[in-house]
Order: C-alpha cells, then sequence, then structure tokens
C-alpha cells in the first residue's frame, strides 16, 4: 500500500533521514521502532507531506505522492493520530471528531463512523460536550485515533500512542489498533518504543537508528533476536 523509497529528509542543513526505503503491505501491522531522535516521527511527518524529502519517493498505493500537501494526502486515505494527541483543547470531543472528518461530504455516513468510534470508546460519548482539554491523557488518546478514524482512512499512522499512560489504558488502546486493522481491514504504520507490544501485534517490524533503517523483519523474528532483545526489550 504504501512504499518509501531511499528518502534522504533534513531539517535545515541538518539531514534527519539517510536512505530510508521501507514498504508497508495492505491490510496489515508495520511497527518502526527505535530510540529518541532516531527519525521514527520524522518519517511520519514526512510521509504527511509537513516535510518534503531531498530525494526519493514516497508512494500510495502506486501514486507518488512527494509534494503533495498534507490536506490531499487525507483525502487519499492516510490518517495521522500525531504523537502526544495534539488535540483541539479548546473544542468539544464532538467538535474535536468533527475535525477529522472534514474533509468529506457524506453527512450519513459521517454519522455513522461517529457512533463507531462512540461503539469503540463509549467514553467519548460520555464527554462528547466536554472540552479536549478536560480530558485525561488516555481520554486524549481515544480521541485522537477516533478523530483519525472519522477521515475514513486507508491507512493510519499512529505515533507513539502509548506515551504517557497508564498500562490498563495501554492495553486498551493496543487492542482498539488491533480491532481498527481485522476487523476494518484499515493497515496501521505504527512508531512506538514499547517495542514488547509493537512487535506482538505487528506483522512486519524495522529498526531504525540515527536516522538509518538498521534491521528488518517478521515481528516474531524480531523478537527472538538477540540484539532486539538486549536493546529494545530489556534484555530478556
Amino acid at each position: 500500500m504504501l512504499a518509501i523509497k531511499s528518502i534522504d529528509t533534513y531539517y535545515g542543513k541538518v539531514q534527519v533521514l539517510k536512505e530510508v526505503s521501507l514498504e508497508i503491505p495492505s491490510r496489515k501491522i508495520v511497527t518502526l521502532l527505535g530510540a529518541n531522535g532516531a527519525g521514527k516521527t520524522t518519517t511520519m511527518r514526512t510521509i504527511m507531506g509537513f516535510i518534503v524529502p531531498a530525494k526519493g519517493e514516497i508512494e500510495f498505493e502506486g501514486r507518488r505522492i512527494n509534494g503533495f500537501s498534507p490536506s490531499k494526502i487525507v483525502r487519499l486515505g492516510i490518517s495521522l493520530v500525531p504523537e502526544r494527541r495534539l488535540i483541539f483543547p479548546q473544542m468539544t470531543v464532538l467538535e474535536n471528531l468533527g475535525m477529522g472528518a472534514f474533509i468529506r461530504r457524506d453527512t450519513r455516513k459521517i454519522r455513522e463512523d461517529l457512533n463507531h468510534v462512540y461503539g469503540l470508546f463509549p467514553i467519548l460519548q460520555e464527554r462528547r460536550k466536554q472540552l479536549g482539554a478536560t480530558l485525561s491523557g488516555g481520554e486524549q488518546q481515544m480521541l485522537a485515533i477516533g478523530r483519525a478514524i472519522m477521515a475514513k482512512p486507508k491507512l493510519m499512522l499512529l505515533d507513539e500512542p502509548s506515551l504517557g499512560l497508564a498500562p490498563l489504558i495501554v492495553d486498551q488502546i493496543f487492542e482498539t489498533i488491533l480491532k481498527i486493522n481485522q476487523a476494518e481491514g484499515c493497515t496501521i504504520f505504527l512508531v512506538e518504543q514499547n517495542a514488547r507490544v509493537a512487535l506482538s501485534i505487528s506483522q512486519w517490524g524495522y529498526i531504525m537508528e540515527v536516522g538509518e533503517l538498521v534491521m528488518q523483519d517478521e515481528s516474531e523474528k524480531l523478537q527472538k533476536n538477540e540484539e532486539v532483545k538486549k536493546a529494545y526489550l530489556g534484555g530478556e
């Protein structure tokens, strides 16, 4: 579904991504692991069009999307759940969800998808009139995922969905990610520092160090790899 081919990305004169190539097959969950500063979020931002790569290509369903605006990329079927949620704090839950559907005109389907989000996260229906700023961290993460669902994506990018959340909420979030993938057929590209959970729900994993991909394999094999165990799984 998505192919990144030898991209270089810069912030000013500083090169952040170096010859990065990866593929995300349709209806699969693929994870990208790496330490802070490795370039994971930059990879997401480059896919979404916030940053234009200096070299290389990004193809979505066989179509080159380099240089497309973020709004055009969303219209093609890619949604981002950004790091630290970035909901609109002074909008209500309902208004935040509505922002996810800003590109759509199918009013009846929007209502159906809103009810679907409430089915996934019943607490959002209870809080629908509350301002985003009044939600807990876990509720804000649910809202960010719900907002992305409202765009009706074929591919959802999730950047550190477990960041700062209690273990019970993390379990709930990842159960929902699995449901979105398995029941709805939405392809998932997951950036996550909780390597154990990320590898347990994905089929394929990439490992990034200082802007370069240094390893890739089936997630099950990465879980058994001694280097991966030492670096990302606590040596177990």
